[in-house]
């Protein structure tokens, strides 16, 4: 996977071409509502087979990629590609071998969940008619509604209307499916589902991206990464390399925090603010997926940054992501 900060080992330098199939690409994605940058030039790559889990807090704009990716929202720059294929230009190549759950499902409220997935089926243009019946049952009972499938969707809670949406996207074989924030309002039975959904997806050989802010989500489920904060990238990679590059790290005392953190990672290291007690300097802890250490300080001080101390450190992994997404102030 490519990113302006990584490639798989999460360290490469910008402007690196993966030699991966890839599934899904974004190049350069900007998306700009009025006076609001809601993602700000994003380039990605999401390999073929991979399950790649967007992590961020709410507002990180994982959603507004999502829609770009998939050709629902249009750029204000830069380009997408879906499935080897120009997005929007030339959506309707991709999409019929697209899933997608994206912002919740939407049914209609008076027809039984059995009758609106029938109606989405009759819409699917690789989905011949005489399969429909069987291919609307198997996605039901694939995702725990068989014994509701014949009551109002009106009457569903959260959950079981997150399930109905899931199960649209599972009609029938997908070479991508993508998932926004698939286990909002499931209890833990419905996660433990979709988590074994899209291991039976990973299995099979297709590519699956999950959004999500839950790290533990992305744990269990993810072969791959990429950390948005703020409409940016922050991180991206394999999730092995990732977590490996979290085992350790540079810890820099320096009082220019922000400007360390601007240069580490304009210079493809992963970097986030040192947690200090009372009456320690502050620092910025540098992972080890990036330039070596001389070459990390020697940037810091081409750029300005008082370092008034470097050592070795090790990090907590939970601290790790939730720091990635702390954008410097």
């Amino acid at each position: 996977m490519t990113s302006t900060s990584s490639l798989d080992t999460a360290s490469a330098s910008a402007g690196a071409v993966s030699v991966q199939p890839v599934a899904a690409r974004a190049i350069g994605l900007r998306k700009v509502f009025g006076r609001t940058v809601a993602v700000d030039g994003i380039d990605l790559d999401v390999p073929a087979g991979s399950v790649l889990g967007m992590l961020g807090p709410n507002g990180s704009g994982k959603t507004t990629l999502i829609r770009m990716l998939l050709g629902l929202t249009q750029p204000t720059a830069g380009a997408a590609e879906l499935l080897g294929h120009a997005v929007p230009e030339e959506s309707a190549l991709a999409l019929p071998q697209v899933g997608a759950l994206v912002e919740g499902p939407g049914f209609h409220p008076f027809l039984s969940g059995r009758e609106n997935l029938r109606r989405t089926a009759a819409t699917e243009p690789m989905l011949p008619n005489r399969e429909i019946p069987a291919a609307v049952d198997a996605a039901l009972e694939r995702v725990g509604l068989a014994d509701a499938a014949d009551r109002r969707y009106r009457g569903y809670s959260l959950g079981m209307k997150q399930r109905l949406g899931l199960a649209a996207a599972l009609l029938l074989p997908r070479r991508l499916v993508v998932l926004d924030e698939p286990t909002n309002g499931l209890d833990p039975a419905g996660t433990r589902d979709v988590r074994r959904i899209i291991a039976e997806l990973h299995a099979g050989g297709a590519t699956v991206i999950v959004s999500s802010h839950l790290l533990a989500e992305v744990e269990a489920t993810c072969t791959h990464v990429a950390v948005l904060q703020a409409g940016t990238l922050v991180a991206a990679g394999e999730l092995s390399t990732l977590l490996a590059a979290g085992a350790g790290g540079l810890v820099v005392a320096t009082p220019d925090v922000e400007l360390a953190l601007r240069t580490l990672r304009s210079a493809g290291a992963t970097a986030y603010r040192a947690e200090r007690a009372p009456g320690e300097e502050e620092a910025v802890v540098v992972g080890d997926d990036g330039p070596p250490a001389p070459e990390v300080i020697a940037a810091l001080v081409r750029a300005g940054v008082a370092v008034h101390e470097a050592r070795r450190s090790r990090a907590n992994l939970e601290e790790l992501f939730a720091r990635l997404t702390e954008e410097p102030s």
